[in-house]
């Protein structure tokens, strides 16, 4: 039988917002594994949805830069806060999403890009700002997205200087419509994305595994309330709706008007412009996403309730 522990109760009260005493019995019933705890609390209506179990807090900084139709993000992390807001770390992060653009978001390529402002590799220049500033940082992820005819916009939130904040987007229109209103509504789509965390861009994109799991949470949500079967089967296609509602980014209630799906808003502004916009491609890096933290005093604060 898996220990568990007063951190483990606290990530999956902190990912379900479930009681902790339910989150207890939730990780004793699955022996200690998250996504079936996870499960578990759902099945039992205690936690409303299916957020990812993953501990963020890993400090640092995002990047996004945007060069024509091709746009990359990165993530470069540190060990605490106070190295974010230094000017020489945010200069690092902020050219690491230029030779993003350079290397086609290949992280080990960027590594070894000879860097003019220092005459050393990238990896070299982090290596000599670890010396400098006595803190380990890390090159973490980049990723790169073009189009062949349109835009890519960018956005940044919780910007600490031009492009580099908190969470970076990408978003990906191709069309031959008029590039400043195309990267107008790129970027609105970018800001409702940092909002709203979809998953998947199209229905289509939505893989198998993922609906299962779902319908199987459903099915036996169903079935505790006593209706038949035929009965069942309609409340569980009537949550699947629900649930690419919530994780596709086409069906998403678009944040800056919810009467509108996202797909409607790109839809009419195609018909304003007077071509086809296809919304193709996204990304969106969250600081520290799925990255462990190191354990917080409310730690202690859990277990000294759990042993009441």
């Amino acid at each position: 039988m898996t220990e568990i522990t007063a951190a483990m109760v606290k990530e999956l009260r902190e990912t379900t917002s479930a009681g902790m005493l339910d989150c207890k019995k939730a990780l004793t019933e699955a022996n200690g594994n998250m996504e079936a705890a996870v499960d578990w609390l759902r099945k039992k209506g205690l936690a409303s949805a299916a957020k990812k179990a993953s501990r963020i807090a890993a400090e640092g900084l995002v990047a996004v830069a945007v060069d024509g139709n091709k746009g990359a993000v990165v993530e470069v992390n540190s060990e605490t806060d106070f190295v974010a807001k230094n000017e020489i770390f945010q200069e690092y992060v902020k050219d690491a999403a230029t030779v993003a653009l350079m290397k086609d978001g290949d992280v080990c390529e960027m590594k070894k890009f000879d860097c003019p402002k220092c005459g050393k590799t990238f990896e070299e220049r982090l290596t000599d700002m670890i010396a400098k500033i006595g803190e380990n940082m890390n090159l973490r992820r980049a990723q790169m997205i073009t189009v062949n005819e349109g835009i890519v916009s960018d956005y940044v939130h919780s910007a600490t200087i031009p492009g580099v904040g908190k969470i970076g987007v990408l978003v990906a229109l191709e069309s031959k419509g008029d590039k400043a209103k195309l990267a107008e509504l790129g970027k609105h789509i970018a800001m409702h994305i940092a909002a709203s965390r979809p998953q998947f861009l199209t229905i289509a994109d939505v893989d198998q595994t993922s609906i299962d799991h779902e319908r199987g949470i459903y099915a036996e949500q169903a079935r505790a309330t006593g209706k038949p079967e035929n009965i069942i089967e309609k409340m569980v296609e009537g949550r699947i709706k629900k649930y690419y509602d919530e994780v596709v980014l086409e069906e998403q209630a678009y944040i800056m008007d919810p009467d509108k799906k996202v797909k409607d808003v790109v839809a009419e502004a195609a018909k304003e412009l007077g071509t086809d916009i296809k919304l193709t491609e996204f990304v969106c890096f969250k600081l520290g996403e799925g990255l462990q933290k190191r354990e917080e005093d409310f730690a202690a604060e859990v277990a000294a309730q759990l042993n009441k």
